[in-house]
């Protein structure tokens, strides 16, 4: 397969910088007039799916919302993520997941395995157990084509407790996962697959200049971050950044032509990335 990063930077000039989030929570449910069941699950998903398929470079399903339904609710991403996959979108599956040993092995098998039902594109994974306890997903991910994304910098005020700490060197704990981001991606041709999560609403972003791979900047819309503020802590690697909205987009459904309006809307926002 193409390496991840390739792809992603072909999804983003064919169809616009953003990455969207199908995010069922309960309040979004019933907002769309649906029941907090497995039957609205699936049709809050096939909505997102028709919505944004064939539309959004980057479509990224919050696994928690459908794991909170059990074994039913797994079915149903396994059909998302395959209809998305599909219509042509790249699928992140935000999982978040970070562990140790066997245990991320089987995690980044579930995600990034040719033959799991739950492959996506790439994963979110949390370093904070240290970076080298994703090598399972790291590695895996470059011999699928796959991508992963790190949290490096996030928009949760609690994040700033563990991120900024200083080691032994002076960097930030941030600024080390960047940087060990960066190391994985020394090699790709292009962008690299191996991206890093910076929230859009941060008052200053780790020195993102060598990193050569992606950014996610969740954090846009309803969390008060901007397309300036991207701009600002995305500095000259716009061309690299992939906002992440979620809220913002989502509350124009359940209908499907407000929801593409909403994305045209946002990408338009988002048009300086491309220059």
């Amino acid at each position: 397969m193409t390496p991840f990063g390739q792809r992603l930077a072909d999804a983003l000039d064919r169809r616009g910088p953003l990455c969207v989030g199908i995010d069922p929570h309960p309040g979004l449910l019933t907002a769309w007039g649906l029941g907090v069941d497995v039957d609205g699950l699936t049709r809050f998903s096939e909505l997102c799916v028709e919505a944004f398929g064939t539309t959004v470079a980057v479509v990224k399903p919050q696994v928690a919302f459908f794991e909170a339904f059990g074994s039913a609710g797994l079915a149903v991403l396994e059909r998302t993520i395959a209809a998305l996959t599909e219509a042509g979108a790249l699928v992140l599956a935000d999982a978040k997941r970070g562990d140790i040993g066997s245990t991320m092995d089987a995690y980044a098998r579930t995600w990034l395995s040719d033959g799991s039902p739950l492959r996506s594109d790439a994963v979110t994974v949390s370093p904070y157990l240290g970076f080298g306890s994703l090598a399972p997903a790291l590695d895996l991910a470059a011999g699928t084509g796959r991508g992963v994304f790190v949290l490096a910098a996030t928009s949760n005020p609690e994040g700033a407790q563990v991120q900024t700490a200083r080691v032994a060197d002076g960097r930030s704990v941030a600024q080390v996962v960047v940087d060990e981001a960066a190391a994985r991606n020394a090699d790709a041709v292009g962008l690299g697959s191996v991206g890093v999560v910076v929230g859009a609403t941060l008052a200053e972003a780790p020195d993102l200049s060598g990193l050569h791979g992606p950014i996610l900047m969740p954090g846009v819309g309803a969390q008060g971050g901007t397309a300036e503020d991207v701009r600002r802590l995305a500095g000259d690697h716009l061309r690299a950044v992939v906002p992440n909205v979620s809220r913002d987009v989502l509350r124009h459904g359940p209908s499907v032509t407000e929801l593409r309006a909403a994305v045209a809307r946002t990408v338009e926002g988002f048009a300086f990335l491309q220059n």
